[in-house]
């Protein structure tokens, strides 16, 4: 995996402009922050994204891959404000179960979810090289 950065750009903060990769592909649905029984975690925008991501990483490592093999992510809120408020924590989180491990990200502001009370729901593509 090759992150792409043109010269003279700037890096960006929390993610990649691009990534090369080659290897076997692995994609997640549209995944929210509800436990196994289907209820959601939370009322709470960060207490969602922690499980949302709990929820990928588990999805992933059904076939062998982690965060370091994650290369796009596109991310679906609710409510843009509460989103960006909560920034700092939803950070936090992110490196705490990612690292510091920046793929490619996208976030959509979304009139709804289908849903009712999800707040975030994130597809993610992965790629493992081929000697995994």
């Amino acid at each position: 995996m090759k992150s792409l950065l043109p010269p003279g750009w700037p890096r960006p903060k929390g993610y990649s402009n691009g990534i090369s990769a080659r290897g076997r592909l692995i994609f997640t649905a549209g995944v929210i922050g509800w436990d196994t029984d289907e209820q959601l975690v939370s009322s709470d925008v960060v207490d969602q994204f922690r499980q949302v991501l709990l929820n990928t990483l588990a999805i992933l490592a059904v076939d062998g891959a982690g965060p370091e093999h994650v290369v796009r992510m596109t991310w679906y809120v609710v409510d843009r404000d509460d989103y960006v408020a909560n920034l700092p924590r939803i950070g936090a989180v992110y490196r705490e179960l990612m690292g510091r491990h920046y793929p490619t990200m996208a976030v959509v502001q979304a009139a709804g979810l289908v849903e009712p009370g999800a707040l975030i729901e994130i597809e993610t593509t992965a790629v493992v090289p081929e000697d995994n």
